[in-house]
């Protein structure tokens, strides 16, 4: 018994693929635009979410400035280098007083922004020196801007305001820029 078999006709799978080559070869065209798009898009977030971490961080140190159990002795925010540094201290331990011996033991800490790095060092007083910390890498973020400024209002705890902005190398336009307030209830 004779079975009858159809298919495409030698014409029509050449026609077929022809449209297919030409929709490839579009697609294909595209493609690395694409990469590149949602590989930039991902640095930027990753700056973003780097920043956040960042600047809430130090928001929390500056939260914390001026607690003291007992009495010390000093300021408990210093801001310095026109709000590029900032030195906050309290009495971690609760002891009444604001050590200052070993720097692992020292309850001031400092965050600076120096060339093009946000660095922190545990005992600092003072803005200029060795021994800082990076705590960004330069050669991945570039970071433009850090600035601390106290807010005063009559009645009110002063606001503390920082600002960070940074970019990825090799993308200068994609500057991000964030933005936190905290409130020192201690000073």
């Amino acid at each position: 018994m004779p079975v009858k078999q159809q298919g495409f006709s030698l014409t029509e799978v050449l026609i077929a693929m022809a449209i297919s080559s030409v929709l490839l070869m579009s697609a294909a065209r595209f493609l690395p635009a694409l990469q590149r798009s949602i590989m930039g898009l991902t640095k930027q977030q990753e700056l973003e979410e780097e920043l956040w971490l960042r600047i809430n961080g130090i928001g929390k140190h500056l939260q914390r400035a001026g607690y003291c159990a007992g009495k010390c002795e000093g300021e408990g925010l210093k801001i310095g280098l026109r709000g590029e540094c900032v030195i906050v201290q309290w009495d971690e331990n609760s002891n009444g007083r604001w050590e200052t011996s070993s720097s692992a033991a020292a309850e001031q800490t400092g965050f600076r922004l120096n060339g093009e790095a946000l660095e922190t060092l545990r005992g600092a007083t003072q803005c200029d020196g060795k021994g800082w910390e990076r705590m960004t890498d330069p050669d991945r973020i570039r970071v433009q801007r850090f600035q601390v400024q106290r807010i005063s209002r009559a009645g009110f705890a002063p606001e503390l305001s920082l600002t960070l902005a940074a970019s990825v190398n090799g993308q200068p336009d994609g500057e991000v820029e964030a933005h936190h307030i905290v409130t020192g209830f201690n000073l």
